[in-house]
């Protein structure tokens, strides 16, 4: 069982009794990596992850997160915006030239200018402080089994042709005409998802929970942003539509 480590910590909700349960879905095992200054996120969070039976490392500041994300090599990393040495921001940016790892965001501030700089250099996905650990551990088993969900259903995977756009799955590439795209690993996937679904409007819930797999329980912000990060690459804003107040919808028939 999980000591309850979260109670009259700044950082967290309080939780008591936490420990997996049946009815969890279970995720092979992972490498988890925390890059954070506040010691208590690391106790509450690495007794989370051993209860999960995670593999996971720990790093103070920035210089030693970035080095230890190029070594360690995790599946899932686990981002302070706030670090000595290199704040958040830069690490990411740092680490996004070479690496597609999974990164979830930790801030302390309220700002949406942290959630949206974080998201805009390559974050995956972010917490805002005071978090549930619960709700990051759900966060990261959702993670994992879209990455391993991605990676086990490569194998006799179909290439989805529309008038413009080509998507491969298997190799997970995408074509605009003859030029190749570059999409983060989440920005594929909700690519993948609204094409899949041609025509057809999803509400950002909805895209909430079949790219990043948990149901919704915060800001839909995360869902505007990657998507604007697509339209941006694709520079055509027409393949990806919004309908105000509803969501978004995917159009390539020529």
């Amino acid at each position: 069982m999980c000591r309850d480590h979260s109670q009259n910590d700044p950082y967290f909700y309080v939780e008591l009794g936490y420990q997996p349960t049946a009815m969890e879905a279970k995720v092979a095992t992972a490498r988890i990596l925390i890059i954070d200054d506040e010691p208590s996120i690391h106790t509450v969070v690495s007794a989370y992850l051993d209860a999960e039976g995670f593999e996971h490392l720990s790093a103070m500041d920035g210089p030693s997160g970035l080095k230890a994300a190029r070594s360690f090599k995790p599946d899932v990393v686990i981002l302070d915006v706030m670090l000595p040495g290199m704040d958040g921001i830069e690490l990411l940016a740092n680490l996004r030239r070479d690496s597609d790892v999974y990164v979830i965001m930790l801030t302390a501030r309220t700002e949406e200018v942290d959630k949206i700089v974080g998201l805009s250099v390559g974050a995956d996905d972010y917490l805002t402080k005071p978090f549930s650990p619960r709700e990051l551990i759900a966060r990261i088993k959702a993670a994992l089994r879209r990455l391993q969900g991605a990676t086990s259903s490569a194998e006799g995977a179909l290439v989805l042709t529309f008038a413009h756009l080509r998507i491969d799955l298997s190799e997970r590439r995408v074509w605009l005409g003859q030029q190749l795209i570059e999409l983060t690993a989440i920005e594929f996937d909700l690519l993948v998802t609204l094409a899949q679904n041609q025509s057809m409007v999803l509400s950002r819930e909805q895209l909430l929970e079949k790219v990043w797999g948990y149901e919704y329980f915060g800001d839909t912000r995360v869902v505007d942003v990657h998507i604007g990060h697509i339209r941006q690459k694709l520079g055509d804003d027409r393949l990806i539509q919004t309908i105000r107040g509803v969501g978004y919808r995917f159009e390539d028939k020529g």
